[in-house]
C-alpha cells in the first residue's frame, strides 16, 4: 500500500477529531530502552512524535490486522503485535493502571474491521426494531367496509328491548338500567347522615350488652351445685 508522506504529516496536524492522545513510552526496535512519545490517535491511526505541538510525527502505526496483548516485561505495559512474518512489533509503556486499560481499549476498537463489525451489529439491531414496529403496527390496522357499505350502528341502549317479549300498549319501550329508565324511576328518599361516631356508640353499647350476658350464662354454669339435703 503507498502512502503519501504529505498527505498523512498534514492529517496528523489536522484539527480532525482526536480519539486519544497522550504521552507514552516506546521501545526502540533496537535494544530495550524507552523512550517518551507525544502519540495521538485518529482513526485507525496511531501517530507518535518526539515532544506535543510538533507539525510532523516520528511515526505512525496502522492499526489493522494487529491485536492488543499485555507484557510482563514493564509495569503498566501492552504491545501491538502484527501476525504478518517480518513486522514490527511495538512496545508501549503507560504509567498507571488505568492509563494502561484506557489505552489499551482505544487501539483495540480502533481498526476499520472492528468498525464494520459494529456498523453489521447495529443495523441488524435496526432491523429487528422496525420488524417489531411493523408487526405491532399491523396488528392494530382495523378493518374498514368495503365502498357503497355503511357500517352497522348500535342502537342507543335507551332503544333496545327483546323483540321476543310482548309489551303492552302504552309501555314505555326502554330497558331496566338504561339512562331513559333511570329518569322515569322516582328518586329515593335522602336518607339522615348518621356520623360515625353516634354509629360506632349504638353498636358498642349491643355488643357490650351481649358480652355482659355471655360472661353470666358462663360463669352460671362454672358455679358447682348446691348439696343435696338428706333427710
Amino acid at each position: 500500500m503507498k502512502i503519501n508522506d504529505k498527505n498523512l504529516c498534514a492529517f496528523a496536524s489536522s484539527a480532525t477529531p482526536v480519539d486519544r492522545e497522550g504521552w507514552l513510552d516506546l521501545r526502540g526496535e533496537v535494544g530495550k530502552n524507552y523512550q517518551r512519545r507525544w502519540f495521538t490517535l485518529k482513526g485507525n491511526l496511531l501517530f507518535y512524535f518526539d515532544k506535543k505541538g510538533d507539525k510532523e510525527p516520528v511515526g505512525v502505526i496502522i492499526l489493522e490486522g494487529c491485536t492488543i496483548e499485555l507484557t510482563e516485561e514493564e509495569s503498566y505495559s501492552f504491545k501491538i503485535v502484527f501476525p504478518c512474518e517480518g513486522s514490527r512489533t511495538y512496545f508501549l509503556c503507560t504509567n498507571s493502571q488505568a492509563s494502561m486499560e484506557a489505552w489499551m481499549k482505544a487501539l483495540a476498537c480502533a481498526s476499520y474491521d472492528y468498525m464494520k463489525l459494529m456498523v453489521s451489529e447495529l443495523q441488524r439491531q435496526l432491523d429487528e426494531a422496525q420488524a417489531e414496529d411493523a408487526a405491532e403496527a399491523a396488528a392494530l390496522v382495523t378493518i374498514t367496509p368495503p365502498e357503497g357499505e355503511e357500517e352497522p350502528k348500535v342502537p342507543p341502549r335507551g332503544q333496545r328491548h327483546n323483540p321476543f317479549n310482548k309489551m303492552a300498549d302504552g309501555e314505555p319501550k326502554t330497558v331496566t338500567g338504561s339512562r331513559h329508565h333511570k329518569e322515569n324511576i322516582k328518586p329515593e328518599v335522602v336518607r339522615k347522615k348518621v356520623p360515625f361516631r353516634d354509629i360506632h356508640t349504638a353498636f358498642g353499647r349491643n355488643i357490650l350488652a351481649d358480652r355482659s350476658e355471655w360472661r353470666a350464662r358462663l360463669r352460671a354454669r362454672e358455679e358447682p351445685a348446691p348439696p343435696l339435703i338428706q333427710l
